[in-house]
């Protein structure tokens, strides 16, 4: 079912279609999936932008004012297969229930394609650190012709399941090497606050943080970063020689000022792209078609000075 003609489906008739699908033809999600039109990770332009989608695997549900904006499914399809259809979007990041949900309704056709790995980590939770890996696996990546896994290690000195975390990490890293797929790896450094995992944004924190990722697994020779953007991104780059794309935070009422940052840091040569989610499908203006453009022509102007 093309993705165009999805978008007009009359409410509900989305996910009943979905449903059926699933219910009667089980096994023709993987046939989609494998039968899928592909083309090559990189192209000229030497940069990815990729619209990501696994935020409510880990129980994080909220966009903007909204708590629960993305516990309604149909509305996030819906806003995904805009952002998909969008110029300069190279494709998409997400869960298996969500990468499924597209290749039925036909967006994924031309698309890299990252599966996200670890979701056991459930935002606010006692045991957020504790990252294990309950979504993807390195063999269903490679079985249903993905492009690669998509992984997050948060490290914090001060809670055990680091480690644990990153034992996990270092074997999915092992395990994507070994099928010569890529391993992204979003790094975070953080540490504990009333018993709660808080993210610090501070460029010497992460620098250690991406000096110790950077070094799991066997190999690096198929590993990648996702990084978020702090105000001394050119120092935080120093840290590393991997492919690095941003993460996109959330832009807020100040979308500009955020836009900004993210020029500043496609600039730096280790910097080959993009990964952006809740900021772009659920901006302030509500306009989803128009946030992606204005991202996508960021992406589109470093890749016409490399």
């Amino acid at each position: 079912m093309p993705s165009e003609r999805v978008a007009d489906l009359p409410a509900s008739d989305l996910l009943a279609r979905l449903t059926r699908d699933r219910r009667e033809h089980p096994a023709r999600i993987s046939e989609v999936l494998r039968a899928r039109r592909r083309r090559p990770l990189w192209t000229e332009s030497g940069t990815l932008f990729l619209i990501a989608a696994d935020h409510p695997a880990r129980g994080v549900l909220k966009a903007g004012r909204d708590p629960r904006a993305m516990a309604d499914r149909e509305e996030l399809l819906r806003r995904l297969l805009v952002a998909l259809e969008r110029p300069g979007v190279d494709g998409v990041m997400a869960t298996p229930d969500v990468v499924e949900d597209l290749a039925l309704l036909g967006a994924l056709e031309g698309k890299v394609v990252f599966g996200s790995m670890n979701r056991g980590g459930l935002g606010g939770s006692v045991f957020e650190l504790d990252d294990r890996f309950t979504a993807y696996a390195a063999t269903q990546i490679q079985a249903d012709g993905l492009d690669g896994g998509k992984m997050m290690v948060r490290v914090a000195d001060d809670d055990p399941a680091t480690l644990r975390t990153l034992s996990a990490a270092a074997e999915a890293i092992n395990d994507l090497a070994f099928r010569r797929l890529p391993a992204m790896v979003e790094v975070f450094a953080s540490r504990l606050v009333n018993g709660r995992a808080v993210n610090v944004e501070d460029a010497a924190a992460l620098q250690r943080a991406v000096a110790i990722v950077s070094g799991l697994g066997r190999t690096s020779a198929y590993t990648w970063l996702k990084l978020p953007v702090v105000d001394d991104m050119a120092s935080l780059m120093r840290a590393t020689s991997l492919p690095t794309l941003l993460l996109g935070g959330d832009p807020g009422p100040d979308a500009e000022a955020t836009y900004a940052l993210w020029e500043r840091a496609m600039a730096i040569p280790q910097v080959c792209g993009l990964v952006a989610g809740r900021a772009l499908l659920y901006p302030e203006h509500d306009d989803v078609a128009r946030a992606v453009d204005e991202a996508a022509a960021v992406v589109a102007r470093r890749a016409r000075v490399r």
